[in-house]
């Protein structure tokens, strides 16, 4: 159903579904869509939509009111359409896990349409949970307010700690009950469901580009391919005044660039993504699909907050980097046929790593407070890895203690500054409390190298959050969500907003994890469950 009654009219002007093949079947039933980008299809609607959380920000960025009314509420859950939305879900496949999957596409996620704002902007507004579509395969369409939640929670921490990410609007509930199996343990149960709205620039995945070139569908493969340059790469569009060869590499190029850059800043916040699927890659070098992920908190660089992946811990924290490479070549291999030219692909993939390089030194230096980064603090990185790892350290209050270092003062043991960071101090033998107090005198002498001439509190302060939405969080408000309780999500929310500054009143949002939280569900890993 259309409504005009919002006070706000946001302007549509859908570039995507004008510019692209859509799917000539009307019908919305599961199937292999061929020769398309999309397929039409409407929102489920909700029985009974209530709103838990709404971000003002985003709702500027597609010209929607800084509060919404019941109206704009039950657009916010697929009961309703604003003029000129067009919705539809897009077709991709994608490797999973390592293995190519086929046709995968929006299962779950209906894009409501394309805002041209007033400052010229495009943005594409997409309901995630609100029912099936042609994708779906076996499954619903549907989402649950546990993973809901914390995907709105995330987005928006995300983009508050400076990373790339797709933004979300607001986290509605449905009043109906959706039915997960959350660890795949035969063991079913009903739970709340909610849909998310997601804002992004655009949610093209690099499956888009995958499924055209398995199934050998070169034209379309360089429509949708000439279309996104146009859309959203403006400096490609200048530099490059036709499409062809040179075109099309300047365009990897730059995927490279931006994934490189994307995942530094993931490394940077301690934040794991999970599942880092080919299908969960942005083109834009954009954090899209929150699922099992999970922050850093016990420094392993092996760990995995997905159980999917807890055997192989193919997405491990310190694998990232390299697995956002092997998914650039897959998108390499895609666009091959449009191309043709092998060497200067490599050589991409290739700058994609001295691109890391150059961008992981510069995390360090800021993390580090240096105001440099010189030849031989690669040694004492290397060493500080190791440390870490020595005994049950929280690398987000770890950094926060180094912050708290006064290279001038001799007098206190310096391992005090960190000592919060430790999980099970009786992993504190003297051995491991020798190795950390000599650590810290070579990292206090490096600092008084770089002498007074740099504000270095204010490098580390700008580099290492003192708020990250650790899992024990959001399953807090999960809980609380449960009962109707929505006041935690709300004051996470206004705290994650500000992750680099002290809150008054806010410490137990700065704390390490619990110990009852170590193994509870939730809280330390998560399945690919909705």
């Amino acid at each position: 159903m259309t409504d005009s009654a919002i006070s706000a009219r946001p302007h549509f002007d859908n570039r995507f579904v004008r510019a692209l093949p859509a799917d000539p079947e009307p019908r919305n039933f599961r199937r292999q869509v061929q020769g398309v980008c999309y397929s039409r299809v409407d929102p489920l609607p909700a029985r009974s939509p209530q709103l838990v959380a709404y971000a003002p920000d985003v709702a500027a960025l597609v010209d929607l009111p800084p509060s919404p009314d019941r109206t704009l509420i039950e657009v916010l859950a697929g009961n309703r359409l604003l003029p000129g939305m067009l919705p539809h879900a897009t077709c991709y496949g994608g490797h999973q896990f390592g293995n190519w999957a086929g046709q995968l596409g929006d299962g779950r996620a209906i894009n409501l349409g394309e805002v041209r704002n007033r400052r010229g902007e495009h943005w594409t507004v997409q309901l995630k949970g609100a029912g099936p579509t042609p994708y779906s395969r076996t499954a619903d369409g549907l989402a649950v307010l546990r993973s809901s939640l914390r995907e709105f929670l995330c987005s928006e921490a995300m983009h508050h700690l400076g990373v790339p990410t797709t933004r979300a609007l607001s986290l509605v509930t449905t009043g109906d009950m959706v039915t997960r199996d959350m660890l795949y343990d035969g063991h079913p149960a009903e739970e709340p469901g909610a849909v998310v709205c997601r804002v992004a620039p655009s949610f093209t995945r690099f499956g888009h580009f995958e499924i055209l070139a398995a199934r050998g569908e070169t034209d379309l493969l360089r429509q949708l391919l000439d279309f996104t340059i146009e859309a959203h790469f403006a400096d490609l569009r200048s530099a490059h005044a036709s499409n062809g060869k040179a075109r099309y590499l300047a365009w990897f190029e730059a995927v490279c660039s931006s994934t490189a850059h994307m995942v530094a800043e993931w490394m940077r916040v301690g934040f794991v993504h999970g599942v880092m699927n080919t299908d969960n890659m942005s083109v834009l070098g954009l954090t899209i699909d929150y699922g099992p992920y999970g922050w850093l908190e016990d420094y392993d660089p092996n760990w995995t907050p997905n159980t999917t992946d807890a055997g192989q811990r193919r997405y491990r924290y310190g694998q990232q980097p390299a697995v956002a490479q092997w998914n650039l070549l897959q998108l390499a291999n895609a666009i091959y046929p449009l191309i043709e030219e092998a060497p200067s692909l490599e050589a991409a993939l290739v700058r994609y790593t001295q691109t890391y390089a150059a961008l992981w030194q510069e995390v360090l230096r800021r993390k580090l407070g240096f105001a440099r980064f010189e030849a031989d603090d690669a040694a004492l990185v290397e060493d500080m890895d190791a440390m870490l790892q020595s005994a049950e350290t929280d690398m987000t209050l770890f950094f926060q203690g180094l912050g708290r270092i006064d290279p001038a003062d001799d007098s206190a043991t310096r391992i005090e500054s960190v000592v919060d960071a430790f999980y099970l101090h009786e992993q504190l033998t003297d051995e491991v409390r020798a190795g950390f107090e000599a650590w810290l005198a070579r990292y206090v002498a490096r600092l008084r190298r770089d002498g007074d001439g740099h504000d270095r509190r204010s490098t580390m302060a700008a580099a290492n959050p003192k708020y990250v939405l650790r899992n024990y969080l959001a399953q807090l408000a999960i809980d609380d969500a449960h009962k109707g309780d929505f006041a935690l999500v709300n004051e996470l929310m206004e705290v994650l907003r500000n992750p680099y500054v002290e809150q008054p009143g806010k410490a137990r949002f700065a704390q390490k994890r619990p110990e009852w939280a170590r193994h509870r569900v939730g809280c330390s890993m998560l399945s690919c469950s909705s």
